[in-house]
């Protein structure tokens, strides 16, 4: 099977469309508040609404609270929610209450990251494997920063799973080749500054991805 990809954080027609005509499989809204790609509910709504019933549309969230959780699934119309920051037992009470398919994000910088994953196993649907970000980052991730590949080497994944942290066009296809991994996800590899992105980039990403 092809690596599908998604593009995250999404936040502008333009780059919604390029990521779409690109043969995106899923785009990502923010709504993480404290994040530079936060998308407010009407805004969401907006995009929403031009995208292609093809392609998913997946929520991006740090521990919300309900309220927020069900706002932004009616007005982005979406189809996952994808989890950071988001303990196993709180990542199943999201499932359960939005009844949608849920990414559990998991920041990775050893092994001992990449065993703790199965801890997510039973509460979510895919395993989203992120780079750790630094100490004090008030963002779980969209830092462009990578964790070692090679982590993933003989690793039994537990769920379906993608690939994010620290891609974007010039190694994306490097990235699927060492991983093998059947998702790739990108958010400020496809930027020309934190929050802005660029639907050149988002092509050439896209553009990248290894054909069978």
């Amino acid at each position: 099977m092809p690596t599908t990809a998604k593009i995250c954080g999404l936040s502008t027609p333009a780059t919604l469309d390029a990521a779409v005509a690109g043969g995106a499989s899923h785009v990502g809204l923010n709504f993480f508040p404290a994040s530079p790609r936060h998308v407010g509910f009407e805004q969401a709504a907006g995009l929403a609404a031009r995208t292609p019933p093809h392609v998913a549309r997946v929520g991006i969230f740090v521990d919300p609270t309900d309220e927020l959780l069900d706002h932004a699934v009616t007005a982005g119309r979406l189809d996952a929610v994808q989890l950071h920051d988001t303990t196993p037992d709180r990542v199943a009470a999201i499932r359960d209450r939005a009844r949608l398919e849920v990414w559990a994000a998991i920041p990775i910088r050893t092994r001992a990251d990449l065993d703790a994953s199965r801890a997510y196993a039973q509460a979510s649907d895919r395993l989203l494997y992120d780079a750790k970000t630094p100490p004090g980052s008030t963002l779980p991730g969209g830092m462009g920063v990578r964790f070692d590949w090679a982590l993933l080497d003989g690793f039994r994944h537990p769920l379906p799973w993608a690939l994010s942290g620290g891609l974007d066009p010039a190694n994306v296809a490097d990235a699927i080749r060492r991983t093998g991994a059947p998702l790739v996800d990108v958010s400020s590899g496809v930027e020309s500054a934190p929050g802005i992105k660029d639907s050149d980039k988002i092509a050439a990403f896209l553009k990248a991805l290894p054909t069978p």
